[in-house]
């Protein structure tokens, strides 16, 4: 065990949890604030989403080049991580407290449509530079294994922050009675949403200004070259494992968010209360937790291309397990939360080794194409995790409108559930997750090429080119 390595990356990976708890609010709870609080049409966040995500393909490029051309006094990552999160906590507490702008107005759908992008943006400002430091920080497998494992380790943490404790803390913190807890009225979550956001936000702050004053940059790169949307792109294009990566990770990542997202409409709507899902939640953060090692504990016996297919093996056979115990044992929580146990082991193994996959892509963009494009590269992480949100989002969203899911401002807390609705809302929870689980192992088995003999060439060739500068 390199010790000193771990010390570093214990440093680094606090940083991870305030960025995982601005994730959780952004992915998880969103969509139920604007729905139930602000009584945001389905068909309105259906085209906000996709054209958000049109801008981020412009935006998050650009940051990564403008990253992999920093050269301060505090280093090259460091800067952009307190930056990205001061702003980025700014932008969550506004996302999630309405000023007084009356609700159904055009004035809020503005108001939404400007915060949903400025979320993105600021969101990118610190996420790009944070991931982007791991090569820098190890070269080998084993290591960057570990300090991915360890950051991993810190943002399953900050998600089970917000999963477990937001259905807790959203009635408490609005001082709501405890017969409130499972069907919150829209003051409650007003109030309890808008309280909790500026708690994460804070603490997004401290977490990043932990993470900067302890981490040390080492091995650093930099590049001369200026930003041209031309030159990234093609540098994306030429890189064909960046591109197999993208298309088989957004798949799984969307079936994970997918979860994350329609959880809070099925309790709600399908599976007895909000309260429900806390108990869910906290057995999805054991297997989160537990899910962390096995990245370490199987790479003494199996490579990471075969640890990465048990990962999504594991995510499905807990989504099928899920989707017996919610059709035809009536949803049982304690049942469905085991389920849940296994898929959030897969779902977190599957996290580290795509952190680990995206160092080893720098590496053979590098080996390829002559350029590190470091930064860049790992700006695709977060791209990618947006694109899956959108895809869930579509998808979610899509079903909503058609099948007359109410929820308008002042008539959520009275809206008619139609059983329609339900219904879809029971298939998002239960039957698209493991399909797109599966779908994303068989793309990755045929076409990601980076393992064995071919990546062992790559990281020696690479590691002769630095000793030579």
């Amino acid at each position: 065990m390199n010790w000193k390595l771990l010390k570093n990356g214990v440093g680094y990976g606090v940083g991870a949890i305030g960025l995982d708890l601005s994730y959780g609010m952004f992915y998880s709870y969103l969509s139920i604030y604007l729905a139930k609080v602000l009584g945001i049409s389905p068909w309105f966040l259906l085209i906000i989403t996709p054209l958000a995500r049109l801008w981020d393909g412009i935006n998050d490029p650009m940051m990564g080049s403008i990253v992999d051309r920093c050269n301060s006094k505090m280093g090259k990552y460091r800067p952009w991580i307190l930056r990205g999160a001061l702003l980025n906590a700014v932008v969550l507490a506004l996302l999630f407290n309405n000023p007084g702008i009356p609700l159904g107005s055009g004035w809020m759908m503005v108001y939404v449509a400007v915060f949903y992008v400025l979320w993105g943006m600021t969101n990118t400002l610190a996420d790009i530079p944070y991931w982007s430091m791991i090569p820098s920080m190890a070269t080998g497998e084993k290591d960057r294994n570990l300090i991915s494992t360890v950051a991993r380790a810190f943002s399953g943490l900050g998600q089970g922050i917000i999963s477990i404790l937001t259905p807790i803390m959203i009635p408490l913190l609005a001082g709501a009675a405890k017969d409130d807890l499972d069907k919150l009225p829209q003051n409650v979550l007003k109030d309890g949403f808008g309280r909790w956001s500026i708690i994460a936000a804070v603490l997004l702050v401290v977490f990043a200004l932990i993470c900067v004053l302890v981490t040390k940059e080492k091995n650093v790169i930099h590049s001369d070259e200026k930003f041209s949307f031309k030159n990234a792109i093609s540098v994306i294009k030429q890189n064909d494992q960046l591109l197999i990566f993208m298309l088989f990770a957004m798949i799984s990542n969307a079936g994970f968010y997918m979860t994350s997202g329609i959880s809070a409409f099925y309790f709600e709507e399908v599976g007895g209360g909000l309260a429900k899902q806390s108990t869910f939640n906290l057995m999805g953060t054991v297997g989160s937790v537990l899910g962390i090692l096995v990245v370490p504990i199987c790479s003494k016996f199996m490579n990471n291309r075969s640890i990465y297919k048990l990962s999504l093996l594991m995510a499905a056979t807990g989504y099928i397990g899920m989707a017996i115990i919610g059709y035809g044992f009536g949803g049982n929580v304690v049942a469905l939360g085991l389920c849940y146990i296994i898929t959030s082991l897969g779902t977190a193994s599957m996290f580290v080794n795509q952190t680990v996959m995206l160092a080893d892509i720098v590496d053979y963009g590098e080996f390829k194409l002559g350029k590190r494009n470091q930064s860049l590269t790992f700006s695709m992480k977060g791209f990618l995790q947006k694109m899956a949100y959108t895809m869930q989002s579509i998808i979610m969203y899509a079903s909503f409108a058609l099948t007359n899911y109410d929820f308008s401002g002042q008539n959520a807390d009275t809206a008619v559930v139609t059983e329609s609705a339900k219904s879809a809302i029971s298939f998002m929870m239960f039957i698209v997750p493991p399909a797109m689980m599966l779908i994303s192992l068989v793309i990755f088995s045929t076409k990601f090429k980076i393992h064995g003999e071919y990546k062992q060439k790559i990281l020696d060739e690479v590691a002769k080119r630095h000793k030579s500068f």
